[in-house]
């Protein structure tokens, strides 16, 4: 649901609620994407193997709620008429909900819970050279750091504005450049694209200065992104200071979820260096016990 032009919404928390709009495709989508893993948890509990819950609410409540938020709160019908609203929309899309649906490990659970067809399905799917380049590290990164400049720097916004479907599709497109970003990032699905963890720390560092610029230049703009669209979306609105705002949200949401996401990666990597440690001390204990195993059969 949108609100109609020439209207004035009176934001407010309680909005998101009010204004909702729980009948459309993405609910769909989300529901049947719930129920597909739970499927697949319940199926793994019935054969007695375990899945950490907390993978479960990750998926569930993390990925599908964030983007049940975008997209089927209220914040959804203001997207169009509050610059401010679209960019805690477009933030979630493209940062929150990825990562906590890459932390719900979709794939690892669909490789052991479906059966042969689909199972092999699934693993062409990730052996494909489309699967290799999609998930190239610096194909994300690209697509990341650069797709939003693209869309605020031309002529797109505003007709993503002016076009229902073309506003669908860049909500469609911010979700999947998160995914192909964090996903190999985080590393919990056999994805391919995955790299070091110095290397995944570095990308992720490196995407910091480009969503501060962009907000930081938003914010300082004199000139209001589609500001035709607007004037005549809301007349009475101050669209330059929501704009303001906008900027705003981006520039320290985008550094405070890369933090938290350095934060995941140097906690993943130290648990890594660990399990490593810990195999080469097992492997020396083998030899060790080999050894000493050979020269008292020597002695005898």
């Amino acid at each position: 649901m949108s609100l109609a032009h020439g209207t004035e919404p009176a934001f407010s928390p309680a909005r998101l609620i009010t204004a909702s709009s729980p009948l459309q495709w993405s609910a769909l989508f989300l529901v049947v994407a719930a129920v597909a893993y739970a499927s697949g948890v319940l199926r793994l509990r019935r054969r007695g193997d375990r899945w950490p819950a907390r993978r479960t609410l990750a998926f569930v409540v993390g990925g599908l709620g964030a983007v049940a938020i975008a997209l089927l709160s209220g914040l959804a019908a203001y997207d169009d008429t509050l610059f401010s609203a679209h960019m805690v929309q477009h933030m979630i899309l493209i940062m929150i909900a990825p990562i906590f649906l890459a932390l719900g490990a979709p794939i690892t659970l669909a490789l052991r819970t479906l059966p042969g067809r689909p199972r092999r399905a699934v693993l062409a799917v990730l052996h494909s050279r489309v699967a290799a380049v999609a998930t190239f590290p610096l194909v994300g990164f690209a697509l990341f750091t650069l797709s939003s400049y693209a869309l605020y720097f031309t002529g797109i916004y505003e007709a993503t504005l002016r076009n229902s479907l073309l506003h669908e599709f860049v909500h469609v497109h911010f979700l999947v450049v998160g995914c192909l970003f964090f996903w190999p990032l985080l590393g919990l699905d056999p994805v391919p694209g995955r790299i070091a963890y110095p290397f995944r720390a570095l990308l992720m560092f490196a995407s910091m200065p480009f969503h501060a610029i962009l907000g930081l230049t938003v914010m300082q703009s004199r000139h209001v992104l589609a500001g035709n669209y607007y004037a005549e979306a809301a007349p009475r609105l101050d669209h330059l200071a929501d704009q303001g705002v906008g900027g705003g949200l981006l520039w320290a949401s985008g550094d405070l979820v890369a933090l938290l996401m350095l934060g995941v990666l140097l906690v993943q990597w130290m648990r890594a260096s660990e399990r490593e440690a810990q195999r080469e001390d097992r492997r020396l204990d083998r030899l060790e016990a080999l050894e000493a195993q050979e020269a008292a059969s020597a002695e005898s």
